[in-house]
């Protein structure tokens, strides 16, 4: 499994949607690395596509609101990163319409999806919850 708990940030909603997230791409890379065939294996990816345009939206409004409340100082940098990560999900989205679901377009998608979560949850996402826990109250709300 790709989640660790070194990627809990404390804030129960936020964490609960981040393993969410990981393991929708898990199951995504999961099957990615399966045989048979590219063709029966599509239906996952554009699966896959669709929730991570959906879920992204959901997610990012909903960590920002958090944020939000707490008054959090780095919201204005956070939310610029949320928008361009939306931006490259619609712009292979974009190309899968255009070129199709070629499996090394795919490819490029899961490495793509696998280490923005990864960096973004241990990195930038670690500093919302250490800052929730700075401020003494009760982190987990939300």
């Amino acid at each position: 499994m790709i989640w660790k708990e070194k990627y809990r940030i404390g804030v129960s909603m936020i964490d609960k949607q981040h393993q969410e997230l990981f393991r929708r791409v898990e199951d995504f890379i999961v099957n990615l690395r399966s045989s048979g065939k590219w063709e029966d294996r599509q239906e996952k990816v554009k699966s896959t596509m669709e929730f991570m345009k959906e879920y992204v939206v959901v997610h990012f409004r909903a960590e920002e609101e958090y944020q939000k409340k707490i008054n959090y100082p780095g919201l204005a940098e956070h939310q610029r990163i949320h928008a361009g990560f939306k931006e490259e999900i619609n712009n292979f989205a974009q190309k899968f319409e255009e070129e199709g679901y070629q499996e090394d377009l795919v490819q490029s998608l899961a490495g793509k999806l696998l280490a923005w979560l990864i960096n973004h949850v241990a990195s930038e996402d670690q500093k919302i919850g250490s800052y929730a826990k700075s401020l003494g109250g009760d982190s987990n709300e939300g």
